[in-house]
């Protein structure tokens, strides 16, 4: 089995990024399913029911979600009548939506997990406590796991990496919007980057305005960002998943600018 999975998308140009690359990126990887987090797809912060709607048009499967998950207050109307989306699964019980769903495409099964860190950001339940709760569920129904653990730590995700190794397919990390150059096939089948990227502005800070971004830093005062336009810059995963086992197989990093897509 075969699965793509994209990188926080950023605001309208990360949207229209996707939406002018993915039949290419389906046509060169063949992925029986495609995982997307879009926590940031509304101008930098949160998703809307029509933005989530267009991602599944497009062609996405499934959508992952962090720490801006409540920032678009529409969310509340439709997470629960939508099954294809997950939020951090440690969140406090009662917390709307799910923090696990398992995914149906092109004859295949995955089982998506979302997951939150805790260093440097709210203070929720363990995510590893929560980790080892939902792959015991999913096991009972699909051997290929993916998990989106959404941190902030380089440390706490790779601890997460470890703890799963051999548990779950694959493990990505999302949130700080740098594709890392540790993806690997760890010893127990489990496919593991620390941060898979982003998909959206490229010039900007994380994608947002670099302005606003240098002013906060330089003064430290209250300042507002906004998500930065011009070119963009994708960021995705593809993953080969032995079903019979779940073990990873192989691991690709995608990198792609607007301009070396001009150019094919």
């Amino acid at each position: 089995m075969n699965v793509l999975f994209i990188g926080d998308i950023v605001g309208s140009v990360g949207r229209q990024a996707l939406k002018r690359v993915l039949p290419a990126l389906r046509s060169k990887y063949n992925p029986h399913i495609i995982i997307a987090n879009g926590e940031n797809a509304a101008a930098g912060r949160g998703i809307t029911g029509t933005i989530a709607r267009e991602f599944f048009e497009w062609g996405v499967h499934g959508i992952t979600m962090g720490n801006h998950t409540w920032d678009n207050k529409d969310i509340f109307e439709w997470i629960d009548e939508e099954p294809r989306i997950v939020r951090p699964a440690n969140y406090p019980e009662g917390t709307p939506g799910q923090g696990m769903a398992i995914i149906r495409a092109s004859g295949k099964e995955l089982a998506i997990i979302n997951l939150q860190g805790r260093t440097y950001l709210p203070a929720i339940d363990c995510p590893f406590r929560k980790a080892d709760e939902l792959i015991a569920k999913a096991q009972a129904k699909t051997k290929n796991i993916l998990v989106d653990f959404h941190a902030e730590v380089t440390s706490e995700k790779i601890a997460m990496g470890w703890h799963l190794d051999g548990k779950a397919s694959l493990v990505v990390g999302t949130h700080t919007h740098v594709q890392t150059n540790d993806d690997r096939i760890l010893p127990g089948g489990t496919a593991y980057i620390t941060d898979v990227g982003m998909v959206g502005p490229r010039d900007g800070v994380l994608g947002m305005e670099r302005t606003a971004v240098l002013r906060k830093f330089m003064t430290q005062l209250p300042t507002r960002f906004v998500v930065d336009e011009g070119k963009w810059h994708l960021h995705a995963v593809s993953v080969q998943i032995d079903e019979a086992t779940g073990q990873a197989k192989k691991l690709e990093k995608i990198r792609l600018t607007e301009d070396e897509w001009l150019l094919m």
